[in-house]
């Protein structure tokens, strides 16, 4: 069995009126290769009349942002024209690879009416032959995400990406990723396989677990050995839990604000093609929703 290495408690960085947590990177953990950062929003109520999400248009290269709308509504704008609206237990999945501007938003039906909000938003890294792929975005809603049980009928895996128990999920890793948000009811156990070779991603988003023998606390960062091919997770309360895993890219990781590159010269050129439009116009990203 695979056995705890760490646990990374998520520290508060809140983003204007937004709460936010961010377990990685932190203190003691830079990244979790491929996975390199995880913002954590909410949860909490909007009231009504409130300004909605900060996250006007921004620009991105050189990696993927997965975005799992757990409480409220999120729309998305892109310069490379994809926009939707994702209701919560939905998923956003965009490749900004060689460039691109988009905006994350509260609809106006949220910002005029309101209520409960939480999201994670994941940054996954791509390989130095993939860091300049041509931009693509998938949004997924509840209702396409299998929702498998596991541990005895207790619990759920909603498979978003790669397979399990004989299942797809919807989205098409470009590097064989896999991604699932995990429910188990109090006194619920799961055994969860992961092929050696690959890096966990386990983060607590509610409740209180075991993982491996090790009691942990919602709102925390899992580090697992990589000496064995499953790992038992229990849970004390009901529980949501994000699991993921992918092959570790191992290569020099430079991140310049929106940007993450291999070198500081890649960065430089970076900002240079956006300062010059080749990301797109950010002007013409308008608001979508209702």
């Amino acid at each position: 069995m695979r056995s705890v290495l760490a646990v990374h408690p998520a520290h508060r960085d809140d983003i204007a009126d937004l709460v936010t947590r961010r377990p990685v990177p932190g203190p003691d953990v830079e990244q979790v290769d491929p996975f390199l950062f995880l913002n954590h929003h909410g949860p909490q109520v909007y009231p009504p009349d409130n300004g909605g999400l900060p996250f006007g248009p921004h620009p991105h290269r050189g990696f993927e942002t997965v975005t799992f709308i757990l409480k409220g509504s999120l729309s998305h704008l892109d310069s490379s024209g994809h926009e939707s609206v994702i209701e919560a237990g939905g998923v956003q999945w965009m490749t900004a690879g060689s460039g691109l501007v988009h905006a994350e938003l509260s609809p106006e039906s949220f910002k005029r009416d309101g209520g409960p909000l939480e999201i994670l938003q994941l940054w996954v890294n791509l390989p130095p032959a993939l860091k300049m792929t041509e931009p693509r975005y998938t949004g997924v809603q509840k209702a396409d995400i299998p929702a498998l049980s596991i541990a005895a009928g207790n619990g759920a895996l909603h498979l978003i990406s790669g397979e399990f128990a004989g299942e797809t999920g919807p989205i098409k890793s470009l590097t064989e990723v896999f991604m699932s948000v995990i429910e188990l009811k109090a006194g619920a156990k799961a055994a969860l396989q992961v092929e050696k070779g690959r890096r966990v991603f386990l983060y607590i988003v509610d409740g209180r677990v075991d993982v491996a023998g090790t009691p942990v606390d919602k709102w925390t960062l899992v580090e697992l050995t990589d000496d064995a091919d499953i790992f038992v997770v229990g849970a004390a309360d009901d529980a949501v839990l994000l699991f993921g895993h992918g092959t570790p890219i191992g290569e020099p990781v430079v991140a310049g604000g929106p940007f993450v590159m291999n070198t500081i010269e890649e960065i430089k050129q970076a900002f240079a093609d956006y300062r010059d439009g080749k990301f797109g116009d950010p002007t013409k990203l308008g608001e979508v929703g209702s």
